[in-house]
């Protein structure tokens, strides 16, 4: 399995990180992508990333909900440096988010638009976070529209419209805890979404799925949202693995 999503360099990992990768290794899971935050991590990722070299695999962007107006132009200027220096397997995560702030909405596109732009040239898949902005984020995609944008919704948790629309637009689906949710109700419609279009994800530390809904996730997590789509789909679980793990891999080359 591979987890598409997961902040392994995040602060709450700093007790049992070697730990808790260790246990996620011996569940079969074989790849980690990090998406970036901003420049407060990168550092602590990109270290992470060097010790599994193999196992780990680093993003670059800029989160919307660290799109500050003091800062947000020097913090591209930063991952603009990054994305010359060397390859990353994604530009990410990046969105827009108006569950924590709503009066950065318009730095947030302009960053949002910005780093789809260097995805374009790079020829590189997004990873986006949408939070409570659905329409605003399609707006942007709808705008930016060309052959080579691509990428994931990453931590999905729209409707059956939403979902397809974001297939329309050359999107899959990141799936992860939400779908354990009882009133995540995103597992009410997903068996209409090919499995051909979703990948697993964790969001670690964050969004850990039922029964450890509400306490620390970790990537060793991932064979329980896996285990729900087995529900969805009626499909056994080494079914579920190997189409998510192709539809992963595809996308991240």
């Amino acid at each position: 399995m591979i987890d598409t999503h997961t902040h392994l360099y995040a602060e709450e990992f700093d007790e049992d990180r070697k730990e808790a990768i260790q246990r996620a290794l011996d569940k079969g899971i074989t790849e980690f992508y990090l998406p970036a935050i901003d420049s407060e991590s990168h550092e602590k990722m990109l270290q992470l990333e060097s010790e599994y070299p193999n196992q780990i695999f680093s993003m670059m962007g800029l989160h919307p909900c660290y799109v500050k107006p003091e800062s947000w132009e020097k913090e591209l200027e930063l991952v603009k440096n990054y994305l010359d220096q060397r390859h990353f397997p994604a530009i990410g995560e990046i969105g827009i988010d108006l569950y924590w702030d709503k009066t950065t909405l318009d730095i947030q596109v302009k960053a949002f638009e910005q780093q789809i732009d260097w995805a374009i040239e790079k020829d590189l898949p997004i990873v986006i976070h949408t939070r409570e902005s659905f329409d605003e984020t399609f707006d942007v995609l709808e705008r930016k529209k060309h052959p080579k944008l691509r990428g994931i919704f990453h931590c999905f948790s729209g409707n059956l419209e939403q979902a397809k629309h974001a297939l329309d637009l050359n999107f899959i689906l990141g799936i992860g805890g939400v779908v354990t949710f009882k009133n995540g109700k995103i597992d009410q419609f997903l068996n209409e979404i090919p499995l051909d279009k979703i990948v697993l994800e964790t969001d670690s530390p964050y969004l850990a799925p039922v029964p450890f809904r509400g306490k620390r996730n970790e990537s060793s997590y991932l064979d329980l949202v896996a285990g729900k789509l087995v529900d969805i789909y009626q499909k056994d679980f080494a079914e579920i693995d190997r189409i998510t793990t192709e539809n992963a891999r595809k996308m991240f080359k």
